[in-house]
């Protein structure tokens, strides 16, 4: 089974900035796709970002342009760079990994804009 663990969360103005970071205990990282989600409060879990084991990447129309997904397989680890971030980014962010027969989550790690 793999565990996930996400940090990078915070506090951050309008405009700023957060890199966030999904480290994973897979013996073989390399072939899970990896799903970035958020959920803000009152609303339902929605899909961000992913990227798959050969480096294909996708987002949501809402954050194309600013977030970028990227993985290094060397450190069993996903990154979610968010930029020109905004009030309504505000959520708590969870990582996901996925591969036929095998899901998991992270506890999440709460981002907040706000001025």
């Amino acid at each position: 089974q793999v565990q996930l663990v996400e940090s990078g969360g915070g506090l951050v103005q309008p405009g700023g900035s957060l890199r966030l970071s999904c480290a994973a205990s897979a013996t073989i990282f390399s072939i899970y796709t990896i799903r970035w989600y958020r959920q803000a409060p009152g609303k339902q879990r929605e899909l961000v970002a992913a990227i798959t084991s050969g480096g294909s990447t996708s987002y949501a129309d809402s954050v194309k342009g600013r977030f970028t997904i990227s993985r290094d397989n060397a450190k069993r680890t996903v990154y979610l760079q968010m930029n020109s971030l905004k009030p309504e980014d505000t959520a708590v962010y969870y990582c996901n990994a996925f591969r036929p027969g095998v899901t998991a989550w992270g506890q999440g790690t709460q981002v907040t804009v706000s001025s």
